[in-house]
This record gives structure tokens, sequence and C-alpha cells, in this order.
């Protein structure tokens, strides 16, 4: 077991935050003052270090350059009306860290290290929580290989990281969404399920497609019928149809398991809607659309949290929503705010205190 006196631990003289301003901060664009660092080498995870942020000097050989063994997490801290940090659900997000490591045959993570090394590292920046609505401190844990060699096998050595960036909002204003009939996200069998850095770089051509028709994203499908919906861009998507709520299974593993997702899925049955995971062809939705009962439509993540999409299009067929309107997904957004913020009562012990 590592307890927190075995965490090697260098400050910064001089704190970053005194040059920022952090309110309206945009998502991703700065880093605070420190980042967790530990190597994994001979079968074992060494002395784990929290150190200044600074960059990482790197082979041309690197095996993470080269074969793609990469993987991370997104996991959020807020400050409580008295100033406290809290992080949303880090067990879980650890949980599935190393659900993805053992698809990419790396080594697990101890909880010690990852729980541990987050709390102390977050009690240090916790300065950097922004107080305003819809900001939030970013937690981003990530492992790759480290070998210094070509050729194609598990890495013996590893270098697992946690960097923190004061974030605002990911999407500013409800999205366009382009239903995506050619290009694939995940496969049966693939790593769908898994939060591997190679999902997000394939992604990328599809959605920049979309992106020259006036779309925001993409609804990914199915990779044998182009019918059946996924998940749209980096979020889990839901459909509020009559008075159910429905997500894309994730039976197939083509789909994130996402701790957004579930936390909304708790909350949809909070306020009396019934859930379901189910798989959902894009023809259910039109015709639910035009029989008027699809009411909304929304992605959740770490990064978006909850986000609207306004309009939603499968080949020449467009659904318009007035979001305007909407009462389901403003009123998740707002239970799980308040969660968060610590202004409401945290009855699923979603909050971990640091």
């Amino acid at each position: 077991m590592i307890a927190a006196a075995d965490f090697n631990i260098t400050k910064v003289q001089r704190s970053k935050l005194n040059d920022i301003n952090l309110e309206n901060i945009p998502f991703g664009k700065y880093f605070t003052d420190h980042m967790l660092e530990v190597d994994y080498e001979d079968g074992e995870w060494k002395t784990p270090e929290i150190k200044p942020y600074q960059p990482l000097l790197i082979a041309p050989s690197l095996a993470a350059l080269h074969y793609g063994q990469s993987i991370f997490e997104g996991i959020k801290a807020y400050k409580n009306p008295k100033g406290e940090a809290n992080v949303f659900r880090p067990h879980d997000n650890f949980k599935r860290f190393n659900i993805s490591a053992e698809r990419m045959q790396m080594p697990q993570v101890p909880e010690d290290i990852f729980i541990e090394g987050l709390r102390l590292l977050i009690e240090l920046d916790k300065n950097w929580i922004p107080n305003q609505e819809d900001h939030s401190l970013y937690i981003r844990p990530f492992m790759f290989s480290t070998d210094e060699m070509i050729g194609v096998r598990p890495s013996d050595k590893y270098k697992f990281m946690i960097i923190l960036s004061p974030t605002g909002p990911y999407y500013n204003n409800p999205m366009r969404i382009y239903v995506e009939e050619q290009y694939v996200r995940a496969v049966p069998g693939g790593v769908g399920y898994a939060k591997a850095a190679g999902n997000y770089g394939a992604a990328m051509y599809a959605t920049a497609e979309a992106k020259k028709k006036g779309y925001d994203q993409v609804l990914w499908t199915d990779a044998f019928e182009h019918k059946y919906v996924q998940e749209c861009g980096t979020m889990n998507v839901f459909f509020i149809i009559g008075d159910e709520a429905i997500t894309p299974d994730l039976g197939a593993g083509t789909i994130l398991a996402g701790v957004t997702r579930d936390s909304v899925m708790e909350t949809l049955k909070d306020i009396g809607l019934t859930v379901k995971e189910k798989s959902l062809s894009i023809d259910e939705i039109i015709d639910a659309h035009k029989s008027g009962l699809l009411r909304e439509v929304f992605g959740t993540g770490t990064a978006a949290t909850i986000s609207l999409i306004k309009e939603l299009r499968y080949k020449e067929y467009v659904m318009d929503f007035d979001v305007d309107l909407w009462k389901i997904a403003p009123e998740v957004k707002s239970r799980l705010n308040q969660i968060r913020y610590g202004l409401a009562p945290d009855r699923h012990n979603w909050m971990f205190k640091i």
C-alpha cells in the first residue's frame, strides 16, 4: 500500500494562477501548477511524484508514439459554498481506467496511486477550481507505453500521469448533429468500450466532414447496417420518447460506459421517467419525431456534462427542436449541478471530498 507520505512532492515557487483569470476560461487550454507522474518498470510501480507541471523528455522510438498503447480518463472537481473541493465519482473512473488498461494490455494502476495521487494533487492545486457556474477543474489521468524500441508487442514499461485544467463549458450552445452512415467509430469485439486514445483520433475525419456540412458533431451508427445509433461524438446520447428515456445499451461493447451516462440515468429515474437501455434504430427515432413523441435529444459526458441537441439530420430528413421549451434535460443538468456544487444532498454518495 502507498500512503500520502510515500509520494515525493515538489512544489512550485510561484503559482501561475497569479497570471490567469479563471472567469470564462476555455476548455483544456490552461493547466495547473503541478502534475503527478509514476513509472511502471520491472513489473512494479515505482515511487509516485507530484512535481511542477513541465514538458516530458521522450525518445523518438517511444512505443506509444508508434503502436498506440495509450488510455485516459476525464473527471471533474468542484467547489461547494464552503470553498471545499469535491470530485465527482472518481472511483468509477478508476474502475473504468483499469478496464481500458486490460483491453490495451497495460498494467493495472493501483487504487492508492490513482485515488490518493488524485487527492493529493487536487489538494495542492485546489485554488485553481473556478467559482463560476458550469466551470470546474478537469482532471486528466492517462497512461502510455514507454519502451524505447520498434516492435509490435505490449511494452514492459509505462508511465501514469495526472494533470489538471481549470475549464469552462465544452459546448457553449445547443448542437447540430449529423447522423453518420459511412464511417464507423467501433465494432463488436473492438475497443469501443475502452477510453483509448486511438478511438478519438479515428473519429476526427468523420467529424471534420460533418463540420464542413455545418454540423457540430456526428451521431455514430453501427458498423454493419448503419441503422442503430451508438455514441454522439465524444458523448453518450439520450432520447426522450414519450415518457421514456432511451439510451443505447452497452451489450455490443461499442459504447463507452459513461460515468455521466450512469448518473443521468439515476437522475432521470429520480424525476419519474422510465429509463431503458436498448438498441435504438434511426428509423424508430424518425417515427417518434413524425408522431410528435420525440421530445428531447441530448448528449452526456464528463467534459460536455449535458449538451442539448437542437437539430438531428439523417440523409435529407431534418429533425429540429426548440430547446427553449425543454424541461427534462435542463432539470437533469440542474439536479446534477446542485449535487456537484454542494447545493443539494448527495443521496447517491457521488462526491469524493478532498
